[in-house]
């Protein structure tokens, strides 16, 4: 019996180095990331959090940290309060070089039947990873209007 997930595959002219330093810093996860910021030390075991205009938005740890080839971490969302009371999943992102290109791989599992937190990355995850391959490859990520994703309370 297969589990609910999200897979998302991009392209992104870039090198992994580079691609894990935007993934990892919140110099660039800002400029992507609808203002978000990462805090981790990115060591196996220790915690991770989402931190958007001084809100933690979501909470996990480090599950695995191959630095550049390997990240993954549970994530727990704190905000909405359906989506709070979900279990944890598990997002893992595969960074793998094919000359002047690095091919990202993003799975985003673990989620229950009927999951609210699936629905809501499911449109989020897109927009992130769009400004983060337009940031990578032009140097300025796009704005993308929150209300184009259609997440409910999201603004």
């Amino acid at each position: 019996m297969s589990k609910p997930e999200f897979v998302y595959v991009t392209y992104i002219e870039t090198t992994p180095e580079k691609l894990w330093e935007a993934l990892t810093n919140s110099e660039f996860t800002r400029r992507y990331w609808f203002d978000t910021e990462v805090e981790s030390d990115w060591k196996v075991g220790s915690p991770f959090a989402l931190v958007m205009k001084g809100v933690t938005t979501d909470t996990g740890e480090i599950l695995e940290a191959d630095r550049p080839r390997r990240l993954s971490y549970t994530f727990k969302h704190e905000v909405n309060e359906d989506m709070r009371n979900e279990r944890p999943t598990r997002v893992v992102f595969t960074l793998e070089p094919w000359g002047n290109l690095v091919k990202l791989s993003v799975t985003h599992e673990g989620f229950a039947a009927g999951s609210k937190l699936l629905d809501g990355i499911s449109k989020g995850w897109p927009a992130i990873l769009s400004g983060l391959k337009t940031l990578l490859e032009t140097g300025k990520a796009p704005t993308i209007p929150p209300a184009a994703l259609g997440i409910e309370g999201f603004e």
